[in-house]
């Protein structure tokens, strides 16, 4: 686990002497100094994945920064738009864009769309002609990679997102006057830590993404390339260098021909500036092996269920004691609640805490909190080196009827 600051150390702790459950604590000034860093640049543009993390004070920080927001539904555009963010500074993405969420999108002031599908080029088209605006439209394709290569977002698996150049093959942009398409947009792979792969998945998807914007008629101005950027979750990995990552965008800049190059990041723009403490229950050995019980599971930490890592792991408090490995688990009645293997110190107690960082990212909202009722967790962030809270734990009596 990457180490935290003394100032930070004493946040974490003195939430862990007030609470009494599981909670997040988000870093806004780390956060800050982060995004500044990433926008110290002019071969990319930026903008943020709201599903990563939908918390205000989260939004408005990017926003601060500089960045665009890329919104997949409503719930995400409200939102944005609470936190006084112009909408025409949002991109909607997404597969089910229903006729009624595109026309709510355009009624609120959203002009630049993702197309999934022939259909919803056609919405679109009816709906920027029923409101009387022009929208921008960027195509969705869903590459087919050779044979024996894998991605974690597809590969040679079918996913719901855009179409094969085929299928785009048979659009006849002249039918949507309302509609100018600016681009393309391809995304099929996610958490990658190495900048060489990414050039080389990038540079193998050029040549079909131009053949097909010759081919429909339009000038590729926007290459959209998703996010995909990953953070480490183990000590073995090495984080991705931000200035690799923009030598190679830069190259794909180049060889694509391109005005603008686009990034939705998610994970590699807000993982790192969060943290979630949870207590431990009890310490217990099982067939020889340490297993530790928490508070706080995959009810408040999904990934580790759905993606097979868990995240980085450590004691809140200093010690000493020599390490051991301890499998983590947490308080819901099925296997499927682990957070992981971790070397750990082998005096851990049950008074103890545990920090487990990279939770910026896919943790507060990508959770199934009220599975066996356990309270949701709290949620805090730190901002101008004062510490804030802005969700109280809610018991199960707030959410069940």
């Amino acid at each position: 686990m990457h180490p935290v600051s003394t100032e930070l150390q004493m946040h974490l702790e003195c939430i862990s002497q007030e609470q009494l459950e599981p909670c997040f604590v988000y870093d806004l000034d780390a956060l800050r100094q982060h995004l500044d860093k990433l926008m110290a640049q002019d071969v990319v543009k930026l903008w943020y994945a709201v599903k990563a993390n939908p918390l205000s004070r989260i939004i408005r920080t990017l926003a601060e920064a500089g960045f665009q927001f890329d919104v997949a539904s409503s719930g995400e555009l409200h939102q944005v738009l609470a936190q006084q963010i112009n909408p025409e500074q949002v991109l909607n993405t997404g597969p089910a864009k229903s006729k009624r969420q595109i026309d709510e999108f355009i009624a609120l002031g959203v002009r630049t769309f993702v197309a999934e599908s022939l259909n919803q080029v056609r919405w679109l088209n009816q709906a920027a002609q029923a409101h009387k605006v022009q929208l921008k439209l960027l195509l969705r394709v869903q590459l087919r990679w050779p044979k024996g290569e894998k991605n974690p977002l597809g590969g040679d698996t079918l996913t719901p997102f855009g179409l094969d150049p085929q299928q785009w093959h048979g659009l006849y942009l002249a039918d949507y006057p309302a509609l100018t398409c600016i681009g393309v947009h391809i995304f099929q792979w996610g958490n990658m830590l190495s900048a060489d792969k990414l050039l080389h998945l990038w540079q193998q998807m050029l040549p079909p993404l131009q053949v097909l914007s010759e081919q429909l008629g339009f000038a590729m101005q926007v290459l959209d390339l998703g996010g995909g950027l990953g953070v480490p979750y183990d000590d073995e990995s090495e984080p991705l260098a931000w200035q690799d990552v923009l030598t190679a965008l830069a190259q794909i800049k180049r060889e694509s021909g391109v005005q603008e190059l686009w990034m939705e990041l998610g994970r590699y723009a807000v993982a790192e500036c969060g943290y979630y403490l949870n207590p431990v229950v009890e310490q217990k050995e099982n067939y020889g092996e340490q297993q530790l019980i928490v508070s706080g599971g995959i009810n408040h930490l999904l990934r580790p269920a759905v993606a097979g890592q868990a995240f980085p792991c450590a004691l809140l408090r200093t010690s000493t004691a020599p390490t051991r490995a301890f499998n983590i688990h947490g308080p819901l009645c099925t296997a499927l609640d682990s957070l992981g293997t971790h070397m750990l110190p082998e005096d851990i107690n049950e008074q103890d805490w545990l920090v487990f960082t990279q939770t910026g990212a896919y943790g507060f909202t990508e959770s199934m909190p009220f599975f066996l009722c356990h309270p949701m967790a709290a949620e805090y962030v730190i901002a101008d080196g004062n510490l804030h809270l802005l969700r109280e734990s809610a018991a199960p009596s707030s959410y069940l009827r």
